[in-house]
């Protein structure tokens, strides 16, 4: 009996695919416990809609993550922070202070999870970070650091 996967079953099949399995494992199992669908006319037909509006999705987030990457190309956020002694930074710039900066100064929402600082910033200067946008796409910015 042909079926289609509904959610990932170990050793059977992922979600999406259309496979070929015993008719009393798919009758009593698989269709019973909601794991999977007999593969009709119909629920082939909507499975390709899914995977065609999923694919739109994900090539819609993608475009959009490459039109962001080339408007931060070459782009500067300035971070104003308190000086210590002797002038130096008063604690640290963390990559969550680097995606405020980011999101005030850039318009660019990017959680801090996503910012790789190259090193840390434990003094005043010019440092360089790398925005993670999406999976393989990625852009770097400078980071300004001056006193407050």
């Amino acid at each position: 009996m042909k079926v289609i996967f509904l959610s990932d079953v170990k050793g059977s099949g992922k979600k999406g695919d259309v496979k070929e399995v015993a008719d009393g494992y798919a009758r009593n199992f698989l269709i019973a416990k909601g794991l999977a669908a007999p593969a009709t006319a119909k629920n082939l037909s909507d499975l390709e809609g899914k995977k065609a509006s999923e694919q739109h999705k994900a090539d819609v987030a993608k475009q959009e993550a490459l039109d962001t990457a080339a408007r931060l190309k070459g782009a500067s956020v300035t971070i104003k922070a308190k000086a210590g002694k002797e002038g130096k930074l008063f604690g640290s710039v963390t990559a969550g202070d680097v995606a405020d900066a980011v999101s005030a100064q850039l318009g660019v929402d990017c959680p801090k999870k996503k910012i790789a600082l190259e090193s840390e910033i434990k003094a005043f200067g010019t440092y360089s970070a790398q925005l993670k946008l999406m999976a393989g796409i990625s852009q770097k910015i400078t980071v300004n650091v001056t006193e407050e």
